[in-house]
């Protein structure tokens, strides 16, 4: 991708970021798109939503966490805390005005934590089989265990050929950053989607979020045949209506 920046944190962390020529005036609230787990800003969604924002002249930021795709930093080292600030600073440097979050599996969790950062800036958000608090319901006993000893945890990835990890700083930070337990301090309009054959994240974890949240603007989608990515055609087109109704 010819048009990736390059925004350096504080500490010397290089975040690989795409912006859309700002339009004046500019259409409705800043998308900001976040990737799931081990994802970054080239997967088929963030492309989709990037090139509908051009064609609509909509501001749009997508972004690498740390550790992934083009951005500098170890996956090792990352956390959700790490980067929400990480999204918050580009936020911050490079978005004006009002903000719609759109977050991806992990990103769903991800933008809760963005989502109570932002407070009035915050226009709306998006939910992509949302994953809030996967490192509680996600792993079994024996898993969180290895994870709580300071072990990394190797799992099967059903995407790729290498193992997927999850490395005890991010399950200690996820523990320390769960959301369904209490509520969710956002009151903007929310619309989650998410996959009845989705084999990652329990459907009914939408269910659980729409109840956490405090707003009373929330709408839950379910397609009976969709599955966790929810990259076929007629799930993007879903997805850009979606996103369209924001604005």
């Amino acid at each position: 991708m010819s048009d990736v920046q390059f925004h350096e944190m504080q500490d010397g962390r290089r975040i690989a970021y795409r912006l859309t020529v700002d339009t004046e005036p500019k259409i409705g609230p800043t998308l900001v798109f976040l990737p799931g787990y081990m994802s970054d800003m080239a997967g088929g969604k963030a492309t989709a939503l990037f090139e509908e924002a051009q064609a609509q002249g909509r501001a749009c930021l997508l972004l690498d966490y740390s550790g992934c795709g083009e951005s500098s930093g170890d996956f090792a080292d990352g956390t959700l805390s790490s980067w929400r600030d990480e999204v918050l600073t580009l936020i911050e440097a490079h978005v004006s005005g009002s903000v719609l979050l759109v977050g991806s599996s992990m990103g769903g969790w991800l933008m809760l934590l963005i989502g109570e950062a932002l407070g009035d800036r915050l226009a709306g958000m998006v939910g992509i089989a949302a994953a809030p608090d996967f490192t509680r319901w996600g792993f079994g006993e024996e898993q969180r265990a290895v994870m709580a000893r300071g072990e990394t945890l190797f799992e099967e990835n059903p995407y790729g050929p290498e193992p997927t990890p999850t490395h005890p700083g991010f399950f200690a930070d996820g523990e320390a950053n769960l959301r369904l337990e209490d509520q969710i301090a956002i009151s903007c309009p929310v619309h989650l989607l998410h996959g009845q054959r989705d084999e990652d994240v329990p459907w009914k974890t939408s269910l659980k979020l729409a109840e956490a949240l405090r707003s009373d603007a929330v709408q839950v989608t379910f397609i009976k045949d969709g599955d966790h990515r929810l990259s076929r055609d007629q799930d993007i087109a879903r997805l850009k209506a979606t996103v369209a109704s924001f604005y």
